[in-house]
């Protein structure tokens, strides 16, 4: 059963429950765990990679579930839920909403505009576009996305890499498409997600700096004295 009330977005803190096979915390049971603490932390939502781990986040928690879906192939750039079947898989897992590269990159999959449109019609779950840029953001909206975030933004060849998050875009997509817009991408403190609200964001995905213990270690370690 979903845990998203049908026509409703999510707003609040968003956090990102996922770990690299190469992560001590990868796998169902620490990412299950990690959901569990977000949502006594205040989190109002979970965004989490794979139908195993989509799974176990469900049983553990009744929060919503923004699903993704990762799978590399070599000469593509898109990775992020390219293809129906990806969406389905974490779907029928018991994601709420599904995430999706919407930049107009190559894809080993569904093309973007019937991806959306079938995600909407045969899977019946909002879209939420991960994208790079303004125009990315606008053209997501225009196809049927209900939701945009600046996911991509500093990953794709010709975004700005920056030391943060990047804020302006926030608040160009908020001034520039009617859908809900959510910041995700180099948060690092309560500032910054602070002023993302401030912007007219209606949530903020925020993973490493809450989930990721060994890179939240390597940032303290890094201040230690040689």
């Amino acid at each position: 059963m979903s845990a998203l009330p049908p026509g409703s977005i999510i707003s609040g803190l968003i956090v990102s429950c996922q770990a690299r096979a190469d992560n001590p915390l990868h796998g169902p049971v620490h990412m299950a765990a990690m959901a569990r603490a977000a949502e006594a932390g205040g989190a109002v939502a979970i965004r989490a990679n794979g139908a195993v781990d989509v799974a176990a986040i469900r049983a553990a928690t009744q929060l919503p579930i923004v699903g993704i879906a990762k799978r590399w192939s070599d000469g593509f750039d898109v990775y992020i839920t390219p293809d129906i079947a990806d969406a389905r898989a974490v779907a029928a897992a018991g994601a709420d909403i599904i995430a999706i590269d919407a930049t107009p990159r190559k894809r080993d999959g569904t093309k973007l505009a019937e991806l959306i449109q079938r995600i909407k019609k045969e899977l019946g779950k909002p879209v939420f576009a991960d994208i790079s840029t303004v125009e990315e953001g606008i053209e997501a909206a225009r196809l049927g996305c209900d939701i945009v975030a600046t996911t991509l933004s500093g990953t794709t060849a010709y975004s700005p890499r920056l030391p943060g998050p990047d804020l302006e875009l926030v608040r160009a997509l908020v001034a520039s498409v009617d859908a809900p817009v959510v910041a995700e991408g180099g948060f690092w403190s309560p500032e910054e997600v602070a002023q993302a609200f401030a912007l007219g964001a209606r949530a903020v995905v925020v993973g490493t700096a809450i989930t990721n213990p060994r890179e939240i270690t390597r940032r303290f370690a890094g201040a230690v004295p040689r």
